[in-house]
């Protein structure tokens, strides 16, 4: 199809060409030949895709292992669960209404997942897949071509062994539904990701995956030790089978750009019976700023058992005025009773006490004050519209950058920022290890992060403003050459692929460079080896270079 429409394009440029006639000028016969030669190719196309889409349900059951049920997990633009299902998983609001993807596949089995592969690569459709709906962007379920989703809600099982600590967790799990499961079989195993628990497995490890424990075990994809995916051609790979190269390409690089990740194995790794959550606000008429100048000196140097991030949110003054405040939130992996006089010792001016922590067990982290059964619950954050943005600071911003901060960030429809600090486990791993690059030598990690509930152009204008306004004031202060971004954080104004998919190596670099640095050129040479058609694509995947 591709070829004899490609074909008719051609002759329609040639009789433009071959035509002669200057601009402002007609040729009656030339004109209505090129008339006749253009519908045929809208009909040809349009005839072409129609019979491509009645021509998939019986490649995906000639393609599927018999009885396997094709019927039950495939849902057409006409069928009447279509709707709920695509808007099952999408996280952001702004993207609602941009996903029509030709079909939606629901796998149970592998065999759907090769065949789904296959018949969309041979029937000229792009393929989505989609673990938690998470994706900053969207592009896990929205293309500009017609397209496929994978969306792997049914593939979320997680199997635990305690004889290795180990587990297999399938990509369509949620963290919170890893996380209760781990805790469900040991009180004393956990497993470092991030704090959101209704981010999908799939997405969130192969992009990396920071989280509170980074400092102490590093990050989720530091911690796979196998995987289990089809690539391009529909063939079933484990680590063995896929080569080094590919594993080391998932871990960190984004799993979409290669090919379905099923399930990966993971390494759990040691939690005592009682974690400690602190919280301390401070306004910036309590100090904030020099409080946060002084973090940015010492939290990466922390005992590698405390994580303490900043997150800074707006609040009210004591005159009840518009004001920033800093919560300096932090996981200790131990008691109330070891965090104070640590505490003491490496951050006196805080002034942590006894009332400001809660001793909990680890999986209770992530419950927020529910009962941990809530985890198993897919759906029990609020969905709304939202943008992020990230960076990463190098050298502690000084106190005049961050008084200009405060005043940008209390402009329009302020969001959040998070500081996360690296330093710890995350400075001990090289640069090279994975695709994720963000290693010695970073401070902490900023995501800006604006989330609203209003519907219309008007209120994403605004919030926008605010995000990139933020961002514009942070240059000077954050990474340069080039300015780095955290990749499950993912930022299309980074620079974006062409829709045709023909990108080159030296385009993409723009955003590449951003999320893996030198690692982007590795990656996409691997891309060129395990999929050098591009197949796998899509607005910030991985091109391939030969």
């Amino acid at each position: 199809m591709q070829l004899r429409k490609a074909r008719l394009g051609v002759i329609v440029q040639l009789l433009y060409i071959s035509s002669g006639s200057p601009k402002g000028t007609s040729c009656p016969i030339m004109e209505s030949l090129l008339f006749f030669l253009q519908l045929s190719l809208l009909l040809y196309v349009s005839c072409a895709s129609q019979s491509s889409y009645s021509d998939f349900l019986p490649c995906l059951v000639s393609q599927s292992q018999p009885s396997s049920q094709v019927d039950e997990v495939i849902y057409s633009q006409n069928s009447s669960l279509y709707p709920s299902i695509i808007r099952s998983s999408i996280q952001n609001l702004r993207f609602i209404n941009s996903s029509s993807p030709q079909f939606i596949i629901t796998p149970r089995n592998e065999s759907h997942v090769q065949a789904t592969v296959i018949c969309s690569k041979k029937l000229g459709l792009g393929l989505r897949v989609r673990s938690g709906g998470h994706d900053y962007e969207g592009l896990s379920y929205k293309a500009a071509n017609p397209f496929v989703i994978i969306d792997l809600v049914d593939f979320r099982k997680v199997s635990v062994s305690l004889d290795d600590n180990t587990a297999w967790v399938e990509s369509g799990a949620t963290i919170g539904e890893l996380y209760y499961q781990i805790a469900n079989r040991s009180s004393t195993l956990g497993f470092p990701a991030g704090t959101c628990p209704t981010i999908g497995v799939g997405g969130h490890f192969s992009g990396g995956g920071q989280g509170q424990m980074s400092r102490k075990y590093g990050l989720s994809a530091d911690n796979v030790l196998d995987a289990i995916m089809v690539d391009a051609n529909g063939t079933v790979l484990d680590r063995e089978s896929m080569g080094e190269d590919l594993f080391w390409a998932i871990r960190g690089g984004g799993g979409a750009s290669f090919g379905v990740i099923l399930s990966w194995k993971i390494k759990l790794v040691p939690v005592p019976p009682v974690v400690t959550i602190c919280n301390v606000p401070k306004t910036l008429e309590q100090g904030a700023t020099k409080l946060s100048h002084s973090w940015q000196q010492i939290a990466y140097k922390f005992d590698k058992d405390i994580a303490m991030r900043v997150i800074i949110t707006l609040a009210n003054d004591t005159k009840g005025e518009k004001t920033a405040q800093t919560i300096f939130n932090c996981l200790y992996l131990g008691t109330i009773q070891q965090i104070i006089p640590l505490m003491s010792v490496s951050f006196l001016e805080l002034g942590l006490a006894a009332k400001d922590c809660h001793e909990m067990s680890w999986v209770q982290t992530f419950a927020e004050g529910e009962p941990v059964k809530v985890l198993m619950n897919r759906s029990h954050v609020i969905k709304g519209y939202f943008k992020g943005k990230s960076d990463y600071v190098n050298e502690p911003i000084p106190e005049s950058g961050l008084e200009g901060m405060w005043k940008v960030f209390l402009e329009g429809e302020a969001g959040v920022m998070i500081w996360e600090p690296y330093g710890g486990k995350m400075s001990e791993i090289t640069e090279d290890e994975t695709p994720f690059p963000h290693r010695a030598g970073v401070l902490y990690n900023i995501q800006y992060f604006s989330k609203w509930e209003e519907e219309g152009i008007e209120a994403e204008r605004k919030h926008l403003e605010w995000t990139n306004n933020i961002y514009k004031y942070m240059t000077p202060f954050v990474s340069k050459s080039p300015r780095r971004a955290y990749l499950n954080y993912k930022d299309i104004e980074l620079g974006r692929n062409n829709e045709n998919g023909n990108t080159s190596f030296l385009q993409a670099s723009v955003w590449g460079e951003s999320y893996f640095k030198n690692n982007f050129k590795r990656l996409s040479q691997i891309k060129g080896r395990v999929d050098p058609n591009n197949f796998f694509r899509d607005e910030q995947s991985i091109p391939p270079l030969w």
